[in-house]
């Protein structure tokens, strides 16, 4: 990935940050910048809200055994698991934990950062609320398809940064949103009284 005026300065994380316990994980990642870069087109969002899936976690993808479907999860963390829910709509997770554990950090909602012009044309919508405030629309205003499952968070296209800013806030844990098993677990992180969130 080229070098754009916007990333001047900017922190990546290293592989290190995702090969650890994947709930410290999921909340450090709040507050991060997922960025996108795709040509000279650089998408870029606040990570408000997030998701941890693990092993033994009757919601998690990995509990069945490794499928064609879910083979990112068995390898190592930091790279981008991506799968389809409902036929269209695509979810964008990273996988992480220790001793390369089949667990994943689902990235559910982004406060838009750069490229928000891009946003509302992939989403075919004016309001910077409903843009990637959800899983789905997250990947669809930032153009994420099945074609980055696998790719590396550290290299790849797809990558996320320390905020340049002083960002202080209070994080919310809670149950996850959309699952049938395991809904009372708290795994779902978010900041709280940020407007961008998929909800409270």
């Amino acid at each position: 990935m080229s070098e754009s005026p916007y990333l001047s300065g900017k922190k990546l994380l290293p592989i290190s940050f995702y090969q650890r316990d994947t709930v410290t994980v999921a909340k450090e990642l709040l507050g991060k910048h997922m960025v996108y870069s795709k040509g000279s087109d650089i998408l870029a969002g606040k990570v408000v809200e997030t998701e941890a899936y693990l092993v033994g976690d009757p919601a998690c993808h990995s509990i069945g055994g490794k499928t064609k479907r879910n083979e990112v999860m068995f390898g190592p963390s930091g790279f981008a698991y991506v799968f389809i829910i409902y036929g269209i709509h695509f979810c964008f997770n990273v996988t992480s934990g220790v001793d390369n554990r089949p667990e994943a950090v689902l990235i559910r909602a982004l406060e838009p950062i750069k490229g928000i012009e891009t946003m509302r044309r992939n989403r075919g919508q004016n309001e910077i609320l409903n843009l990637c405030s959800g899983p789905g629309k997250l990947t669809q205003a930032m153009g994420i398809d099945m074609g980055y499952n696998g790719s590396s968070v550290v290299e790849g296209a797809i990558r996320f940064y320390e905020s340049m800013e002083e960002d202080t806030f209070k994080v919310v844990t809670t149950t996850r949103v959309g699952i049938s098993k395991a809904a009372d677990w708290l795994l779902r992180f978010y900041i709280r009284d940020n407007e961008f969130i998929s909800k409270k």
